[in-house]
């Protein structure tokens, strides 16, 4: 008579135990109790083990809401605690290779153009591009985009989630992503300001996401009027560590919902979030809109952890305690930015002669264009460049139109922050002669008006 095996007895990882005992609770031996010793790594009390009355029921194993904390673990095999991956390795599915469902794209049906908002154009973008999981709290004046997508995404077997606060909302997008699903979120400043712990989370466990940041006044609360103060949050500041994502700065609303359906490519292309900045006016302002021919239809990336028997074997963290582990990651990420340049894009208005070149981009683009127009009528040769990403901002683009440049005007809603990316961006291309560089600014919620900017652009051509 064959012998039967032995079950493996509970081995503990302290430095991943949180000491909650649930552990405690269901052993019927009395082989776990509560400890008062402190892990120096932790700061926490991890429970511990006399394992003597063991008979390996494994009760307490199941009971651990930690995935790396309690563990079976076969007779004279050892655990690697610093290296998660292994500690989460599941024997019975390590012999399947995960696999990647493709994208499906399905044809629509040709539409007459809508006359829409852009928060309205994000929220169709986002759908057509597949998301079917939507979380958010409401924030003026970004709420009309997550109004509709609640509206829609239950007739379309999708999920909207009012979360309970912005902190929320980022984690239930860290877990969405995970699965490798397409998720989004709408917010206004200072919701972005509260999400971004979880946007750090997100691009150190490289997961894609999509945010749509509809900006308004501030600082803090501020108002609800349309700014562009949060161009320096988005380029320099998304949470702690080595932290960027390509931001798109659109125009008008068929901009928003073309550049929303590419920042869903761009996040599953990159694994990490992409930011879409709009300006309280553009959010709110209607336009014309053409929708595209077909819609896409997610598959499953290889990397998710979808919980299907093919991916059962994947894990996504963020954590490396090892510092030389964690420096490989933060080598790894850097070298994706650096590939993520590859998507700096502008836009030229007038720009093959113009001496005097502004620089815009969301709705102070379409003040600084129609300021072109009426320049020119004047005899002025003045040229809009417009950044269509502010991160990475297209730094090579700008340099081609430096040598016919006198001046540079950089006209926005803030306090300098695109002129600060612009400066910074030169300044690290190695460009050392420089135009003289001007700028028309206005906070609080105002926008620079297009007469202000034709009277100074006369101003200073004389």
């Amino acid at each position: 008579m064959a012998q039967k095996a032995e079950r493996p007895k509970p081995y503990l990882v302290p430095e991943y135990c949180k000491g909650c005992g649930r552990c405690v609770g269901v052993c019927t031996k009395g082989c776990i109790t509560f400890s008062e010793e402190i892990n120096h790594q932790t700061g926490i009390a991890p429970v511990k083990l006399d394992l003597e009355k063991c008979n390996s029921c494994g009760l307490c194993i199941d009971a651990c809401p930690e995935p790396f904390s309690l563990l079976a673990v076969e007779s004279g095999e050892t655990v690697d605690s610093k290296n998660p991956a292994k500690l989460f390795l599941d024997k019975k599915n390590d012999a399947i290779k995960p696999i990647a469902i493709a994208n499906q794209e399905i044809p629509m049906p040709k539409t007459e153009p809508m006359v829409i908002k852009g928060n309205y154009a994000a929220a169709i973008g986002a759908m057509i591009a597949g998301c079917r999981h939507m979380y958010g709290y409401p924030i003026t004046p970004s709420t009309e985009g997550a109004e509709l997508m609640a509206k829609f995404l239950p007739k379309m077997n999708g999920w909207y989630l009012q979360a309970v606060s912005e902190v929320a909302t980022i984690n239930h997008m860290y877990g969405t992503a995970g699965a490798g699903l397409p998720t989004m979120t709408f917010t206004s400043s200072p919701g972005f300001s509260l999400m971004v712990e979880g946007i750090s989370y997100m691009v150190g466990a490289e997961l894609p996401s999509v945010i749509v940041n509809v900006m308004r006044g501030g600082p803090g609360l501020g108002n609800i009027a349309p700014e562009q103060s949060d161009i320096k949050f988005a380029c320099r500041g998304l949470g702690h560590g080595n932290t960027h994502a390509i931001c798109l700065t659109p125009s008008t609303p068929q901009e928003v919902l073309d550049l929303t359906i590419e920042a869903f490519e761009l996040a599953f292309k990159y694994r990490n979030p992409v930011i879409i900045l709009l300006d309280g006016y553009l959010g709110q302002m209607t336009g014309k809109v053409n929708l595209p021919t077909h819609l896409n239809k997610p598959g499953i990336p290889e990397w998710a952890v979808y919980g299907d028997r093919a991916h059962r074997g994947n894990l996504i963290n963020s954590i490396d305690l090892a510092e030389p582990d964690l420096e490989r990651r933060n080598e790894k990420i850097c070298a994706k930015y650096a590939t993520m340049k590859a998507h700096a894009r502008a836009d030229n208005f007038m720009t093959d002669d113009a001496e005097i070149l502004l620089v815009a981009c969301n709705t102070p683009a379409r003040i600084s264009k129609g300021a072109v127009q009426n320049l020119r009528e004047a005899g002025v040769k003045a040229g809009l460049f417009r950044p269509i990403t502010v991160w990475p901002f297209p730094v090579e683009q700008l340099k081609t139109l430096l040598p016919k440049t006198k001046q540079i005007v950089v006209v926005e809603a803030s306090a300098g922050q695109l002129e600060d990316e612009l400066r910074l961006e030169l300044n690290k291309a190695g460009v050392e002669k420089l135009p003289e560089i001007r700028h028309i600014r206005r906070m609080g919620g105002n926008l620079p008006q297009q007469a202000d900017v034709v009277a100074y652009v006369k101003s200073i051509a004389k």
